[in-house]
């Protein structure tokens, strides 16, 4: 009888997660820039390309966003692709590293650091 108890619970605990919503996260990026002293840096022009190309021509980005009072901006509804990152305030930016970050994890909230001089 016990067993037939423990049954049924499992049961009808696998069917109604099965109806359960599924929460869905999209994949956002966070961009911190940083001086070369590795103070935060406000005001700074963030841009993401795909392609090196435009990237180097610094045309087609396919989002734009400026950093808050703490260094930071936020890129939501992203594909989980590499992107190239220009950050720029100023005469000073990140063109001399040419930042290409890694792949985005799908669903997941990405972070990284920018440094411009």
């Amino acid at each position: 009888m016990k067993s037939l108890l423990v049954f049924f619970l499992a049961l009808s605990t696998g069917v109604f997660s099965a109806f359960a919503p599924h929460q869905i996260f999209n994949t956002s990026l966070a961009v911190t820039v940083r001086d070369d002293l590795g103070n935060t840096v406000d005001s700074v022009k963030v841009q993401l390309f795909l392609k090196e190309a435009d990237f180097t021509k610094e045309v087609n980005s396919i989002a734009e966003a400026t950093t808050d009072k703490k260094g930071v901006c936020h890129f939501k509804k992203l594909k989980p692709e590499s992107y190239y990152i220009l950050a720029r305030k100023g005469d000073k930016d990140n063109t001399g590293g040419g930042e290409k970050i890694g792949k985005l994890e799908n669903g997941k909230f990405n972070k990284i650091t920018i440094i411009i001089q």
